[in-house]
């Protein structure tokens, strides 16, 4: 698992129990993995098309970093599935998982697109 993006809990993303609410949780995975497909699949028209069940395993609150991590699972003929985690960097706990993520590239009509990607490309490689 890469774990590309880090978090720093503050007061508003809190639940009345003063821990991290979910829903705020759920948002930045959703911003990370579109973010992640945005820059796999070339293309900033990509849409989340389906989350699998959803893992909460432990929490975080006021003041700890959270790491969302990203896998690719598989690259489909219009879509990314991927998979993530999401660990509490001052705990070393594991807060979330979720196995299966589908995004899918759309073209101009904002309909399902081909992508023509069959593996991971790190930018890195597509600047030589």
């Amino acid at each position: 698992m890469r774990f590309h993006t880090r978090k720093w809990v503050k007061p508003e993303d809190l639940n009345p129990n003063g821990t991290l609410f979910g829903g705020q949780l759920l948002a930045w995975i959703d911003e990370e993995l579109a973010l992640y497909s945005i820059v796999q699949l070339e293309n900033p028209k990509v849409v989340t098309k389906h989350m699998s069940e959803i893992n909460f395993k432990s929490s975080a609150r006021q003041g700890d970093i959270v790491e969302i991590g990203i896998d690719v699972v598989k690259f489909g003929t219009t879509s990314l599935v991927l998979k993530c985690a999401v660990r509490n960097m001052m705990t070393r706990e594991i807060i979330i998982t979720i196995d299966n993520t589908t995004m899918v590239n759309l073209g101009e009509d904002g309909k399902p697109k081909p992508h023509g990607k069959t593996q991971i490309e790190f930018v890195k490689d597509r600047l030589m």
